[in-house]
């Protein structure tokens, strides 16, 4: 997903911003697949490519539906759209900014049943009712307004608009990353009891590596635009590979002050989306940079059983060993 630069009285295209440029990944279902990396490196622009509100310029985004049919995302029109986000819901970062504040908790988590022609009336709230009900807030609340409430509750309304239409498929954009730590840990739980009720599938958005590794089946790693690695979330953390995913996990502070380790301190600043380096992006602040790393860009390559890397110091080093 690449974004024009416009500039001049013409508005000319003079370059692009590459937000997302090589992410390949899969999502099998009933799992949570986090996707991790700093501010700027493309995670929340897949999520709303997936979500259909970006068109990329180039590849797939296949869906299995319920009636084992596959559909390509982008190639939806506009109807199609609207019958696959039955299937596909999102829930937003921001608990204050998510919600309109003109609008009752009847018509937020009823709006997907009216747009949808599921439910009027007596019928539609009552199924509202059920919703709040099941993501931890009364009924009664039904006739409020969002300033009535915190922003964990707050959160909780938008779980409930996005389970409105039973959905197989929710994109959770950094849904905690704006609330208190005690809150987090509710709203974490909560979307944990909601997948086993519901068997929903996750596509966890987050920058917190704690809250990734307590949520998630796998992880996938995005640097610039680009996903460097991708494993379960147990292997990811215990033998992280790429060197970026190393500096990440050197950097999470470690509960026991007698522990030790590698300190791992980043050079530079991170590259310009729109003007990235050439061949590895990661290369200029690599450690482990090597000439090819400068030249060549490496491939998403599998190291390990489920282990996907992409590194040229790790090919060749796993070159060697075999050689």
């Amino acid at each position: 997903m690449h974004f024009p630069i416009q500039r001049g009285f013409f508005r000319r295209t003079v370059g692009n911003v590459k937000a997302v440029d090589g992410v390949t990944f899969f999502v099998n279902e009933g799992e949570t697949l986090g996707l991790v990396g700093e501010s700027g490196c493309g995670k929340t622009t897949t999520g709303r490519c997936i979500m259909g509100g970006y068109r990329p310029q180039a590849g797939k985004i296949l869906f299995h539906e319920a009636n084992d049919h596959w559909i390509n995302i982008p190639d939806l029109d506009v109807q199609g759209l609207k019958a696959a986000r039955r299937q596909i819901q999102m829930i937003f970062q921001d608990p204050y900014s998510s919600l309109n504040p003109r609008m009752t908790l009847l018509q937020i988590v009823g709006e997907p049943l009216i747009v949808h022609g599921i439910a009027s009336g007596s019928e539609l709230e009552e199924r509202v009712g059920e919703l709040l009900r099941v993501v931890g807030l009364r009924p009664e609340y039904i006739s409020r307004y969002p300033h009535a409430f915190s922003g964990g509750q707050r959160q909780r309304i938008g779980i409930a608009r996005a389970l409105a239409l039973n959905p197989r498929l929710i994109v959770a954009d950094e849904p905690v990353s704006a609330l208190d730590v005690s809150i987090q840990a509710q709203i974490l739980n909560l979307l944990q009891d909601l997948q086993a009720q519901l068997n929903l599938t996750y596509l966890f958005i987050a920058h917190d590596l704690s809250v990734i590794e307590h949520i998630s089946d796998r992880v996938a790693v995005m640097y610039v635009g680009k996903m460097v690695e991708l494993a379960e979330t147990e292997e990811l953390f215990l033998n992280p590979r790429h060197p970026y995913t190393e500096a990440l996990m050197a950097a999470v502070p470690k509960p026991d002050p007698r522990r030790r380790e590698k300190r791992i301190i980043l050079t530079g600043e991170v590259p310009n989306p729109a003007n990235p380096p050439s061949g590895c992006y990661f290369h200029p602040r690599c450690e482990y940079a090597q000439e090819i790393c400068s030249q060549l860009e490496p491939e998403l390559q599998e190291v390990s059983p489920g282990h996907y890397v992409r590194c040229h110091s790790l090919a060749l080093e796993l070159q060697g060993v075999e050689s």
